[in-house]
């Protein structure tokens, strides 16, 4: 039981500030989107650039990784989802029904299917084999911008700028919300699924059980009030790890919900973290344009 303590690289090649980051499924590798429009392939052990994806018009907001690690899926300010192939940097495919830019995207387990949450309200599912760009659904309902979304089994997690987090079952049609109160930048479950991580726009990260609603617990000591900020659970579910405004990177024990410690890193916000699948590390953006890679 262990978590990142001391940042072992850091490297620029984003023109301007990330926005978001993530590894893929086996870690070995990481994928950030930035203000500067571009989608970026690391290898994060060697902070080499691998591969640049160049097909947004605008701000890149949202990045996804296939399981299978073969494609990418993107969405950002320009109002697009893109399907990037990984192997040879292009793009398979480009759907452009959302109104409104789309803030967050993630695959379904096998890779057939993209879901987008948009600051239009809504949820959109592409299909991923087909020749068609329309969306084969479309879920509204939400009163403000989706900010969050994942994808598991047959649910959808989503959280919302109205302050309400969502869980859509796909397979029964049945809705499940609950009410935070605070706008919601961030949602992600818990490896074991049990339990959702939850960023607010009051300073605050919250961890609800999945299976009926009930607060867990409450992580506070970071900033956030202006902007979104991800959390991710470490490897093991043992503790979580969040940016903040401040530029510091903030630990907290999952169990007894005390800060365990303050990494102080990057200059400017710290808009998005994740934890490495299977190991105490981690890999940070923000608005200085640098990727950090943390290690135990």
């Amino acid at each position: 039981m262990s978590y990142p303590t001391h940042c072992s690289k850091n490297f620029v090649g984003h023109r301007g500030p990330i926005n978001t980051i993530r590894y893929n499924t086996s870690g070995q590798y990481c994928i950030s989107g930035g203000k500067d429009r571009s989608v970026r392939l690391w290898n994060p052990g060697t902070g080499l650039q691998l591969h640049s994806f160049d097909n947004h018009g605008r701000e890149v907001l949202g990045v996804a990784v296939s399981s299978d690690n073969a494609r990418i899926a993107s969405c950002g300010a320009d109002k697009a989802v893109i399907l990037w192939d990984v192997s040879t940097g292009g793009v398979l495919r480009k759907f452009t029904s959302h109104w409104e830019r789309v803030n967050a995207v993630d695959f379904n387990q096998d890779g057939s299917v993209i879901v987008s949450g948009s600051f239009d309200a809504t949820i959109r599912i592409w299909d991923c084999r087909s020749s068609n760009l329309q969306a084969i659904q479309v879920i509204e309902g939400c009163k403000d911008s989706i900010m969050s979304l994942q994808v598991k089994d047959k649910e959808i997690i989503a959280g919302c700028a109205d302050g309400r987090l969502r869980t859509y079952d796909i397979r029964q049609g049945n809705l499940y919300e609950d009410y935070i109160g605070s706008p919601i930048t961030s949602a992600k479950l818990s490896k074991d699924s049990n339990c959702i991580l939850i960023n607010t726009m009051d300073s605050k990260i919250r961890m609800m059980d999945k299976s009926n609603g009930n607060l867990l617990n409450t992580f506070k000591g970071h900033q956030q009030e202006k902007y979104k900020i991800e959390s991710a659970f470490s490897y093991d579910d043992a503790f979580v790890l969040s940016g903040s405004e401040d530029g510091h990177i903030y630990v907290w024990d999952v169990l007894e919900g005390a800060l365990v410690r303050t990494l102080k890193s990057h200059t400017g916000i710290i808009s998005s973290v994740d934890c490495h699948p299977s190991q105490a590390s981690m890999v940070s953006g923000g608005d200085d344009g640098e990727i950090r890679v943390w290690n135990h």
